[in-house]
């Protein structure tokens, strides 16, 4: 099997695994990808949080029309531009994002504990820079803990 198979294979695993924890809870992935990037920044505009959860922008447009709906997001004027509209979290989104974390926590140990520490590291290095950079490999903090922080785990091995 190729590189861009073997990836394509692994996202689709981690995807199934995703949405198999999150259908239940009454939530997507990609409603789940939108909740976090908000977290990490609230009050994006459309174009960058597509970026930011790996969808088109129409995609994204029905994605946060439903949030909108269940009063997850909403949005709101830029406050530089006002012909711009930014997408903020809402109390209640902010919520769901926080009851769904250890859950999200879990996956990511599971994928830690499978790799191991410097395979992880290396991995998400290798993944880091196929994306050109775009996506941050200091590790996040989520309640607190660090999520797939691979520098203390592979100092306790």
């Amino acid at each position: 099997m190729d590189l861009p198979d073997l990836i394509r294979g692994v996202n689709r695993l981690l995807e199934q695994t995703l949405e198999a924890e999150l259908k239940p809870r009454g939530m997507s992935a990609h409603q789940y990808r939108v909740l976090e990037a908000l977290s990490e920044r609230n009050g994006l505009p459309m174009g960058d949080l597509a970026t930011r959860v790996f969808v088109d922008s129409p995609t994204l447009t029905k994605i946060i029309d439903r949030m909108v709906q269940s009063a997850e997001v909403y949005r709101g004027p830029d406050p530089n531009d006002r012909r711009k509209v930014l997408i903020f979290l809402s109390r209640r989104g902010a919520a769901h994002f926080e009851d769904i974390g250890p859950l999200i926590s879990s996956i990511q140990q599971d994928i830690l504990d499978r790799l191991g520490a410097s395979d992880a590291a290396a991995l998400t290095s290798l993944l880091s820079e196929l994306l050109g950079g775009s996506v941050s490999s200091r590790p996040r903090t989520f309640r607190g803990r660090e999520s797939l922080s691979y520098d203390d785990k592979a100092a306790s091995k």
